[in-house]
């Protein structure tokens, strides 16, 4: 899988071309001791390399097509942190058809870069290489009397693999089906103890031992566990109120499964039951949802899902009055952000916010097989909200899934995971 990645990228490098990619760092927590540490995507999805400090090259100027800089095999620092592939494992467990120690690439950039027409780099991850480069095509350039001649261009390699990454592979939606289940179960097992007097912290417990239970490595991003007022903050990460009885919780939580991210909201009634205006926003942000997950097929785009998302929130306000006027011009004056202020999609993959670009010449690029999106709709009506009725202030509610298109139209990765007003009451009421 990593190589034909690899063959990809090289096939669209075009000839007598270099690329370098930096790999991951350990980042300090604390003194001495360091964040666990997680592969950068982009390196990771050319080279399943999992370990830090590493650079990757991939040539097509006759040399070898990929090396790997590694750290090199250190027995006493093993002891405490772990077996290092070294140059060894680089060749025989990563496929490199070239390895060599990570501390000796600045001195190997003259040879790498000589004769080249393009050098395909990221600048501003490291400014030290970022100098290192610019020294060489400067000192080339001082030799133009001897025939030398420096890279024509140095170009962002991120446009193409940008676009590689945004179309999920075979063996990549298997993971993410994978993530999908995991997260049904951490979302099941949190919704059976959201009952007034548990923690906010108890549910995101429940849902991070769940991830790891079924051999996710981590959460894909910080939980969100947001009981009452706290649902109408979009990141609230605190997590450390108590849940009231009669009110609601969002959850929105992901696991990360083999790199890769799936991202979930559930809005759960307190104790069970959706009354008053928490069931009638929640049924206003579930038809929102629905239309949202419906119209997602090939040729339709994030833009047109988003318009109809809006236009089905919008309506539903003006409805319970929270909003009043025209819906065309409540949605052309955009009169409704007070309520609703993120847009309903954005990629998912290896990274939650995942890459690839969002528009084509200028237009929302039309949807294809093989990429991953949330559908997320929400309403957050602010505990302060002076123009709300005083009996829908405080709530927030938001529901997502991932949704994958295919050829004849889409598949919900999330589908399983209840979000009916019916199937929630039932699932909270369980003991």
């Amino acid at each position: 899988m990593f190589a034909a990645r690899r063959n990809r990228f090289r096939d669209a490098m075009g000839p007598d071309a270099v690329a370098i990619f930096l790999g991951g760092r350990l980042v300090t927590r604390s003194r001495d001791t360091e964040f666990p540490f997680r592969q950068d995507s982009d390196f990771w999805y050319l080279t399943g390399f999992e370990h830090p400090d590493a650079v990757a090259v991939l040539r097509t100027d006759g040399g070898p097509p990929f090396t790997l800089y590694v750290q090199p095999r250190a027995p006493e620092m093993e002891i405490w942190t772990g077996i290092r592939p070294g140059k060894e494992g680089a060749i025989a467990s990563y496929g490199a058809d070239e390895a060599n120690h990570v501390d000796e690439f600045p001195s190997h950039l003259p040879n790498l870069l000589a004769k080249l027409r393009r050098i395909y780099h990221v600048l501003g991850r490291d400014p030290a290489i970022d100098t290192r480069i610019t020294e060489v095509l400067e000192s080339m350039r001082l030799r133009s009397r001897q025939g030398v001649a420096p890279a024509e261009e140095i170009v962002d390699p991120r446009s193409i693999l940008h676009e590689m990454r945004l179309f999920k592979e075979p063996a990549e939606l298997e993971i993410m089906r994978r993530a999908a289940s995991i997260t049904e179960e951490a979302h099941l097992d949190a919704a059976r103890m959201a009952r007034g007097g548990t923690n906010e912290f108890e549910l995101q417990a429940v849902i991070e031992y769940a991830f790891k239970r079924r051999g996710a490595s981590a959460p894909a991003y910080t939980t969100i566990v947001g009981g009452g007022r706290n649902a109408t903050v979009l990141h609230y990460i605190t997590n450390d109120q108590p849940l009231v009885d009669g009110e609601l919780v969002l959850i929105d939580a992901g696991c990360e499964l083999e790199g890769y991210a799936s991202d979930v909201t559930r809005t759960l009634p307190i104790g069970g039951r959706f009354d008053g205006p928490h069931r009638a926003l929640y049924e206003v942000v579930l038809d929102a949802q629905l239309a949202g997950v419906e119209a997602s097929k090939p040729g339709a785009t994030l833009g047109a899902i988003h318009d109809l998302t809006v236009r089905r929130l919008v309506e539903g306000l003006v409805s319970l009055r929270l909003l009043a006027g025209s819906v065309d011009d409540l949605i052309a004056n955009e009169t409704y952000r007070r309520l609703y202020m993120h847009n309903t999609s954005h990629w998912l993959g290896l990274d939650v916010h995942d890459v690839g670009n969002y528009r084509s010449d200028g237009e929302h690029r039309s949807l294809e097989p093989g990429m991953v999106f949330t559908v997320e709709p929400g309403l957050y009506v602010s505990a302060n909200d002076e123009h709300a009725d005083e009996s829908f202030r405080g709530i927030g509610i938001r529901i997502e899934d991932d949704i994958v298109i295919t050829d004849s139209g889409c598949e919900n990765l999330t589908a399983s995971i209840p979000k009916a007003i019916d199937e929630l009451e039932a699932l909270v009421s369980l003991r």
